[in-house]
């Protein structure tokens, strides 16, 4: 099971992006036939073993096994990954791309769509199988910045990675893309829907 599955073609979006389908997904976290994950569901096995099928043929799950039961042949099934992911490159940017500053929100999320991209192609070229250790750091935090202070705390914080690059940026060592982004910090119940 690979720890993530980046969705390169629409088919593929177009299975995940029902309700009904991400729940038997889950379900298909262990691998189960579809008997199980209808009862874990309260439905049919005739209706899970349709979505798995869509889910099969756009190679969001795959089938592990195959076991002998009352005389038929019973699939058992299992998610193609722990997590699904679109691909920016799936609708790509619509219209010109405007010119923007380091303050903007679409600085940010073009930002975003890199190092989402990035993180696609490590997922991929690590393999199907979960890798022990891939080297990555992780840090996040919040700050407050008044707004007459901004291009003074954008300066500081150039002039410490800077500083960072210079010390870190020789040949040897495992090769790590920084990225570094801003951005409102609105409680999740307050978020746009």
């Amino acid at each position: 099971m690979r720890e993530v599955l980046v969705m390169e073609r629409l088919e593929q979006a177009e299975a995940l992006l029902k309700p009904q389908r991400v729940e038997v997904l889950k379900q298909l976290a262990e691998p189960r036939s579809c008997t199980e994950v209808a009862e874990r569901l309260g439905q049919t096995p005739q209706w899970v073993y349709y979505h798995v099928t869509r889910l099969v043929a756009a190679g969001l799950v795959t089938q592990t096994a195959q076991r002998r039961v009352r005389g038929i042949h019973e699939g058992i099934y299992q998610a193609a990954a722990r997590s699904y992911w679109l691909s920016p490159g799936l609708v790509g940017q619509i219209g010109p791309q405007t010119a923007r500053d380091q303050f903007s929100l679409g600085y940010v999320l073009d930002l975003v769509q890199e190092v989402q991209s990035d993180l696609a192609i490590v997922a991929a070229t690590v393999g199907t199988e979960i890798a022990p250790e891939v080297p990555s750091i992780g840090i996040s935090g919040e700050i407050r910045v008044p707004p007459d202070r901004r291009q003074q705390f954008l300066d500081e914080l150039q002039s410490s990675l800077q500083d960072l690059f210079t010390r870190y940026g020789g040949a040897e060592g495992d090769a790590f893309k920084l990225a570094v982004a801003c951005y409102p910090a609105f409680p999740r119940e307050e978020a746009a829907p």
